[in-house]
């Protein structure tokens, strides 16, 4: 029985954790994965991934004005756990 075929928005995910200096414009999303309204794609995505605290979507601007969206790994996800040595 073959797969079920990726959604748009989980291809944009699996980039953006793949790719985390990257980053995703408009126009790239576009491109590469026939996204046409990004904003709405990224609104539901970080509904998503910050419920659970794993990933935060950042947006900012390029020097050429554009919107660049990355999908960033939290801080808590790779701290530690530490313990008193004396109990």
């Amino acid at each position: 029985m073959p797969l079920a075929p990726v959604s748009k928005r989980r291809q944009v995910m699996n980039f953006l954790s793949n790719h985390p200096t990257k980053g995703l414009t408009i126009a790239e999303a576009k491109s590469k994965f026939g996204i046409a309204n990004l904003a709405s794609t990224m609104r539901g995505i970080k509904n998503q991934v910050e419920t659970y605290g794993n990933w935060e979507i950042v947006k900012e601007r390029t020097p050429r004005n554009k919107v660049r969206y990355y999908m960033v790994d939290t801080p808590s996800r790779h701290s530690h756990v530490c313990f008193r040595s004396n109990g």
